[in-house]
């Protein structure tokens, strides 16, 4: 019960750290993983799905602002440069997403650009999944080092007590 609840707060971290509200969901990923109750890809599809949705939610909320309110000719300079430039690159620069800071308003100018809807998910779950990989990638690798470690200490144990002067 208890691991249920905690797969369902991954889910929901990850959702609303990918939305415009500002979250740690690596943190809240890397958790379950160092514990290894969990299959690390069952992780990474959670995560994954978390994160795409919250992003897909931001990509909604600037395709419904767009719709509602057609602001782009009220924007300053550099707003308008901004639009311009993800409007040049399209649904690719969506891979950019899991980006801190600018991954967000990113997923919300391909909404209010209404960038095709498919070709944003593809590119927005793509780079998601990239990224919640790399926790999952880091504590194995810290896990992988324990392990070396602890085999490498239990070999040495074993070595002294071979060469003590009782058993010679």
């Amino acid at each position: 019960m208890l691991a249920d609840v905690n797969l369902w707060g991954l889910f929901l971290s990850a959702f609303i750290s990918s939305t415009l509200f500002p979250g740690g969901s690596e943190v809240v990923l890397g958790a379950p993983a160092s514990q290894s109750r969990h299959d690390p890809w069952l992780l990474l599809a959670i995560a994954s799905l978390g994160n795409t949705l919250g992003a897909l939610t931001t990509w909604l909320l600037g395709y419904l602002v767009a719709h509602r309110l057609p602001l782009e000719a009220r924007l300053s300079e550099k707003r308008r440069r901004a639009l311009a430039r993800v409007r040049h690159w399209g649904s690719p620069a969506l891979l950019l997403s899991w980006l801190p800071v600018v991954g967000d308003p990113l997923c919300f100018a391909a909404g209010f650009l209404r960038l095709p809807f498919f070709a944003s998910l593809l590119f927005i779950a793509l780079g998601k999944a990239a990224h919640c990989h790399r926790p999952l990638c880091l504590v194995g690798a810290q896990q992988a080092v324990a392990e070396q470690i602890t085999a490498r200490n239990q070999a040495n144990r074993h070595d002294s007590r071979a060469c003590q002067p009782a058993a010679c």
